[in-house]
């Protein structure tokens, strides 16, 4: 994800871009002019892919490198993507989330929460084509940009997905949740949890701070219905410097009693949808056939 967006629209400081987006459905007109300069000056920073990004990506590799000119370029220019981050993107940004590849189980569903750049979903789709990855994401700008990503990289595994993690409970149901810088653990555990197939799994993202979030979290994860927790270090051996990434197991009941209370009114309320346009199709077939 690009680090400022927040799965509840509440910008958090990070890998870069304004924080002065407005609501959902906003976009901050960019200067004429500026962000031309801006996206040539960013785009000569940007290094060549590591070695170890064929090994990462495979036969998507030319699709990882496109990806990663589009971050230092169109993704510098909206405000995305922090110029100071461009000569890292494919050791802090791009592989550092990619290896996340390694936690998830064969043919699973993914949603990446407030997504931003398209980081991790967008690394974890291209490494690992056999995971469905859903992109949410509440701003305009973002899902904008992203729609378009995924356009030109040709990735059928991913569904753009325009709306905030607390809309979703009921209405969308993964294997896993992943999320990067988008809030502390346990307001993300919050939004991320109620998203969650039963025995589902929730990675985020959160370098040296992961311990001590964790700690700080425990006992409001076991609220939220997960019933195991941990802090483990993906790409070792691949990349330089590995991943941390803290893992929360769910339980039985996803995101604890308020989340199967939205779901359960969600399924009654597609149920009565349901049948209020199967009754709509009957006086429709009664009328012609009069």
């Amino acid at each position: 994800m690009d680090t400022e967006s927040a799965a509840a629209g509440e910008p958090v400081t990070g890998v870069g871009g304004s924080a002065a987006e407005g609501p959902a459905g906003s976009a901050q007109a960019d200067r004429p002019g500026e962000g031309q300069v801006a996206d040539g000056a960013a785009a000569a920073e940007l290094t060549e892919a590591p070695p170890v990004a064929r090994e990462v990506f495979g036969d998507r590799y030319d699709a990882a490198v496109r990806y990663t000119e589009l971050l230092a370029t169109a993704g510098v220019q909206r405000g995305l993507i922090g110029p100071r981050e461009v000569p890292r993107l494919w050791d802090r940004h791009v592989l550092n989330c990619a290896v996340l590849a390694e936690l998830l189980p064969p043919g699973s569903t993914l949603c990446d929460v407030g997504s931003g750049a398209g980081l991790p979903g967008i690394p974890v789709a291209l490494a690992r084509p056999d995971v469905s990855v859903t992109l949410l994401e509440p701003l305009l700008r973002r899902t904008t940009f992203l729609e378009e990503v995924v356009r030109e990289l040709g990735l059928e595994n991913v569904t753009v997905l325009r709306g905030r993690a607390e809309e979703m409970v009921g209405k969308l149901a993964v294997d896993v949740v992943t999320a990067r810088a988008v809030a502390p653990l346990e307001r993300l555990a919050g939004w991320g949890l109620p998203l969650l197939r039963p025995h589902g799994q929730m990675l985020a993202l959160k370098g040296d701070s992961a311990e001590q979030e964790l700690a700080e979290s425990r006992a409001g994860l076991a609220k939220l219905g997960a019933v195991e927790w941990s802090v483990i270090s993906v790409g070792e051996g691949t990349l330089e410097t590995s991943t941390r990434v803290v893992q929360v197991k769910a339980g039985e009941s996803p995101g604890g009693v308020k989340a199967a209370t939205r779901r359960a009114k969600a399924a009654r309320a597609g149920r009565t949808a349901g049948a209020a346009r199967g009754a709509e199709r009957g006086r429709g077939g009664r009328r012609r056939g009069r």
